[in-house]
């Protein structure tokens, strides 16, 4: 089994701000974009959020990039050129897991910190190609998603299966250290061992729990094979996704 740490939503370049925390609830702003898209912030409920996020750079019937799609315990994220060419090599496919991670804050832009926001347990992998159509589109979603609208590159691919989106800013979600800065990572004990992408630079790692994260690339991928200690963690974010209550122990 692979698990991959897929980066998603505003930071510092893709909409130049964190995803807001609202009420305890973390949500993923989709970044910006000028094609391939039918949706806007105000189509998706977030044109309040994202004009505030982005001190009116962004204006509510701005098109957006919604990807990963999210609808009743269901997920379809699309992945493309060099990031999906990643996926490939390291050969992720059904019954792998993506944890989808971004940058977020408070109301008030403090503690801005990288957290887990969603995941992903892959059934489907649908190669889509460079001319996708709207037939293209997953079953059972209400918009069209964006990797099948307009013309990509010829490893354009969708990942379909169920999922859940976090309801509550959990502790165990959170991945940058407390007091650090978003890039310094709490890492479980494992992960160094096992290995992941993007950062096999032994100066990434302070100790077994600490990892600077890289600043570039999309998608990190771990090979856990069998190995229970991964499994449990998983399904502590799993669980902790899942929360209804911040303040349920895992």
């Amino acid at each position: 089994m692979r698990i991959i740490f897929s980066r998603k939503g505003f930071d510092s370049s893709a909409g130049r701000s964190p995803s807001p925390i609202i009420d305890g609830v973390p949500i993923s702003l989709p970044i910006p974009t000028a094609h391939r898209s039918e949706t806007t912030y105000r189509l998706l409920g977030l044109a309040d959020l994202a004009e505030k996020a982005t001190k009116g750079r962004i204006r509510a019937d701005d098109l957006c990039h919604e990807d990963p799609v999210f609808l009743h315990g269901r997920w379809a994220f699309g992945q493309t050129g060099i990031a999906q060419t990643h996926l490939e090599k390291t050969g992720v496919c059904a019954g792998d897991v993506f944890l989808f991670f971004g940058l977020f804050a408070s109301p008030r832009q403090k503690d801005r910190h990288h957290r887990i926001f969603g995941y992903l347990e892959v059934e489907e992998v649908r190669r889509l190609g460079a001319q996708p159509s709207k037939k293209d589109c997953p079953e059972g979603f209400l918009r069209r998603h964006p990797h099948t609208i307009g013309e990509w590159n010829e490893n354009n691919t969708l990942y379909i299966g169920t999922g859940a989106k976090a309801r509550t800013s959990h502790p165990h979600l959170r991945l940058t250290k407390p007091g650090a800065l978003p890039s310094i990572w709490r890492v479980p004990s494992w992960l160094k061992s096992a290995g992941l992408t993007y950062h096999s630079n032994p100066a990434r790692w302070i100790g077994n729990q600490e990892l600077w994260v890289a600043s570039r690339g999309q998608e990190f991928v771990t090979n856990v094979g069998d190995q229970q200690d991964p499994k449990q963690w998983l399904l502590n974010v799993r669980a902790a996704v899942e929360a209804e209550d911040a303040n349920i122990d895992l």
